[in-house]
């Protein structure tokens, strides 16, 4: 194993039976003999990457990909078929939530149960047992039988342990998801501590948004194998590329089976089909390199442009200035409640800012027809290259058009000041 690294893993093969029809019994395995039937599910087909020590590290795919398997070989839960995982240090783990917790025994009790699982021994448990209780804000109810505990509970219980262990690996499965807001952004600050005493954290996750967060690189494993492996945004956004055009194609498909009986709604879709090609011509306009997008194209953004007070395109912008973003769209079928998004990235991946015309204005609107959408920003930002996403979403959050990458801007700001953005402030003795 090479010294830098914390994992390595190397060609790892993982199957599964999965039965037609299962017999539970010894009468009905005699008696029925082909409810045995089973097929082989490789879920995992040889996979190979390497984590360095105290790097952190998030797996994406849709689900069944192997994620979580990858995961649980990791913890050597279960093990390989073919293949070898490698991990130097304790290892600790939140695979599944209240895992390894009795119902019946308190919070106290499963706590002592868990971290010597970990391979802590007593004196070292009562040693961080305040640490543990009082990070999991569970004074009033340690020694209540963890059974009467709320999912919400049974998660800061377990992720307080798991944090609490002075791991060398953190391994996280889907966790995070569960708990209020308030103790969510305790574990994201408690992982960021951590992660700068040098652990190595390995997350999976469907929020992009949490992995982003934490995570200098991601791994996007796609019918057990590795499709990509980078940085966190750009793998995601190549992700969520792919499965808005799965989603796509399978919407035509429901549309054509629907359709199939009807003949004369032919001629629209070829109709719907051409504006769908104009939008297109359309989007190869002022976008940067590497614009990406992704949806399922009933209305489609055909530019996005930053306009001085004549009306005329800016790609330098100035510490007077406001900013006035034009977004204009195509409409290839009508969208009732649509939903126009933006948000602003710094070349180097920030975020810095971003909204919506539902949450700024409470607001929605119905798109029958071609249009355009403004939005006024005040310019707060500081010297640098910012690049522009855009959005169009229904009512339900479901992605319409994601214009990644579809403008490209400079700002050239006159304060001296470190961060993000600049805000009014005074100086006083």
């Amino acid at each position: 194993m090479k010294e830098q690294n914390a994992i390595e893993v190397k060609n790892l093969k993982k199957s599964f039976k999965v039965y037609l029809d299962k017999s539970n019994s010894f009468k009905e395995k005699v008696i029925f003999k082909k409810r045995n039937r089973f097929e082989e599910r490789a879920v995992l087909k040889g996979i190979s990457f390497e984590v360095k020590k105290g790097e952190a590290i998030g797996l994406v795919g849709h689900n069944g990909c192997g994620k979580s398997t990858t995961l649980k070989l990791l913890t050597r839960i279960m093990y390989p078929d073919s293949g070898t995982v490698e991990l130097k240090g304790r290892v600790s783990s939140l695979i599944e939530l209240g895992a390894g917790f009795h119902p019946d025994m308190s919070g106290r009790e499963n706590i002592y149960i868990n971290a010597s699982i970990f391979g802590l021994s007593r004196k070292e448990i009562d040693a961080r047992m305040a640490d543990i209780i009082e990070f999991s804000e569970l004074e009033d109810y340690i020694d209540n039988p963890v059974r009467t505990y709320s999912s919400g509970m049974y998660m800061r219980l377990a992720f307080s342990v798991a944090i609490n262990v002075s791991a060398d690996i953190l391994l996280i499965d889907e966790i995070l998801a569960v708990g209020d807001v308030n103790f969510q952004a305790k574990c994201f600050s408690k992982l960021h501590e951590i992660k700068k005493n040098g652990t190595t954290i390995v997350i999976v996750s469907h929020s992009m948004d949490q992995i982003e967060k934490i995570c200098s690189r991601s791994i996007w494993i796609d019918s057990g194998e590795i499709k990509m492996d980078g940085k966190p945004r750009d793998v995601h956004n190549a992700y969520l590329e792919h499965m808005s055009e799965m989603r796509r194609l399978q919407i035509e498909e429901e549309e054509k089976r629907s359709e199939a009986h009807k003949p004369d709604d032919s001629k629209n879709a070829e109709s719907n089909s051409e504006e769908k090609s104009d939008a297109s011509k359309n989007d190869n306009g002022n976008k940067p390199e590497k614009s990406q997008r992704r949806g399922t194209g009933e209305a489609r953004i055909s530019d996005v442009k930053i306009l001085d007070e004549k009306g005329q395109p800016l790609s330098l912008v100035k510490d007077s200035d406001y900013i006035k973003l034009e977004i204009s769209y195509k409409v290839n079928k009508p969208v009732e409640d649509a939903i126009f998004g933006l948000c602003i990235i710094r070349e180097d991946g920030v975020r810095c800012f971003g909204c919506n015309s539902l949450v700024s204005y409470q607001m929605e609107k119905n798109l029958t027809e071609d249009g355009k959408v403004t939005l006024w920003i005040e310019n707060r930002f500081l010297s640098g290259i910012y690049y522009v996403d855009a959005t169009i979403e229904d009512s339900m959050r479901n992605t319409i058009d994601y214009y990644d990458n579809c403008l490209k801007f400079e700002v050239n700001s006159m304060e001296k000041i470190d961060g993000v953005t600049w805000v009014k402030h005074k100086w006083q003795f």
